[in-house]
């Protein structure tokens, strides 16, 4: 599990401009958040000397509304910083479930903050980017976070001009013209604007681009339709006015807000209670997973039977929704090698190309007899007619040396080849041919 100056880091909270916020466990095993400095702020010699000056200036904070700075490292490869870790959601995840906030809660939120400003300022240091997510709801009310840009009012020899930290909607007018520089004036115009978002349920100063968001808070344009009261809305737009001379001071909204605030704490009761809790919770299994090496570090546990045999199954079972492959083409065959012939082909091995015969039953294929020549040949031809008149005649052998047919006597049933391409008619005197086999092609005498 990686470290930091005996920090064990836990898993990643979140990132933002400035660096990466890690869950971490000091050597006690208490909880707490480091922040680490991205790489190109940390070459930067000017952010470093500033980074060391604020952390130093920080650990003076205390107060019951204010994150404790625990331990710093001003001077290592990445500088980092690390604060008591508050459980629970942040102002901007408890405003779904809250809505808007009524006269009372308000107070007592506006109150709560008030004081929380005052430690720091009480240090020497503004805030300059007090906004709803760094804001956090606990069990022993809210914590103001983040001051790992909060800057020292006495001294701004450091600052580059033209520099503007905060974020739109959030930030004083005065940082935007540059008329005045940070001061007290500033965190009391951002608590202001904090407070009419949770009353309205919207950004006084409009959403959409920032460029639009900063020219409605130049123009001094806070929309403030929806405050608990009319004593809420003259006291928001007198902490949103442009000029800081004329904004009450953090001490002047502590009071306010304390004489308007409820006896009892609002965020100790539901449904901020269960918020926490469900926070809480997520936090402890976030831990447990990591200290069972889920969170990445370290090896997964193995899984159980169950689970092995039902993944084993999934990859048995084919996917009806997946296609299925082509088949392999066929591998092609070496073509069929012939032996060369190097003299005339034998009789044997030579193909007739047409053939007749007469059956008994009738059925010739192939042209007529001598009476009714067809496309034989006339050798062909020759040789029916003389087995029609009975007259002797040579035996010509066939390609399997068989006769082509035998002389008997004419008996009743015996059919010739008759004049038609279907000879069924009753043969003349004389025809004893009960199969006759002919060739256009025949052997050479």
């Amino acid at each position: 599990m990686e470290q930091v100056a005996g920090y064990r880091l836990v898993a990643l909270l979140g990132e933002g401009g400035m660096g990466r916020v890690h869950l971490a466990r000091t050597a006690s095993g208490r909880l707490a958040a480091v922040k680490t400095v991205h790489e190109h702020l940390a070459a930067d010699p000017l952010f470093r000397e500033r980074f060391r000056r604020e952390t130093l200036a920080a650990r003076a904070v205390a107060g019951p509304f204010t994150a404790a700075v625990l331990d710093a490292g001003p001077d290592a490869v990445r500088p980092w910083l690390a604060t008591e870790f508050c459980a629970g959601p942040t102002l901007t995840q408890a405003a779904g479930t809250l809505g808007p906030l009524g006269a009372g809660p308000l107070a007592g939120l506006g109150a709560a903050l008030a004081e929380a400003l005052a430690s720091i300022h009480r240090a020497g240091l503004v805030h300059r980017d007090l906004k709803p997510s760094n804001v956090v709801l606990t069990r022993g009310g809210p914590k103001v976070l983040d001051f790992g840009i909060a800057r020292r009012a006495a001294d701004e020899t450091l600052t580059d001009t033209g520099e503007v930290i905060g974020s739109p909607g959030f930030i004083a007018p005065e940082l935007l013209t540059a008329d005045a520089g940070p001061s007290p004036a500033t965190d009391v115009f951002a608590l202001a604007a904090l407070l009419a978002r949770l009353a309205t349920g919207r950004a006084p100063f409009g959403s959409g681009p920032a460029h639009q968001v900063l020219y409605r808070t130049v123009r001094g344009e806070a929309d403030l339709d929806g405050a608990p009261t009319a004593e809420w809305r003259v006291f928001l737009a007198s902490c949103l006015t442009g000029d800081p001379a004329e904004r009450p001071t953090v001490a002047e909204v502590l009071s306010w807000c304390a004489e308007r605030s409820p006896a009892g704490a609002w965020w100790e009761r539901d449904p901020v209670s269960g918020l926490v809790r469900d926070h809480e919770n997520r936090v402890a299994a976030l831990v447990a997973d990591a200290a069972a090496g889920r969170d990445g570090a370290g090896p997964r546990p193995a899984r159980t039977t169950r689970t092995t045999r039902a993944l084993r199954r999934a990859r048995r079972t084919p996917d009806p929704l997946r296609p299925t492959p082509y088949p392999p083409p066929p591998t092609p065959r070496a073509p069929r090698r012939t032996p060369s012939r190097t003299g005339p082909v034998p009789w044997s091995r030579r193909r007739t190309p047409s053939r007749t015969t007469v059956s008994r039953a009738g059925v010739r294929t192939g042209g007529g007899c001598s009476r009714s020549p067809g496309p034989r040949s006339s050798r062909a031809a020759a040789s029916a007619a003389r087995l029609c008149s009975g007259a002797p005649r040579r035996t010509a052998r066939t390609a399997t040396g068989g006769p082509h047919h035998r002389r008997r006597p004419a008996g009743p049933g015996d059919v010739c080849c008759g004049p038609g391409p279907s000879a069924t008619s009753v043969p003349p005197a004389g025809c004893c041919a009960t199969a006759v086999r002919s060739s256009s092609r025949t052997r050479p005498r």
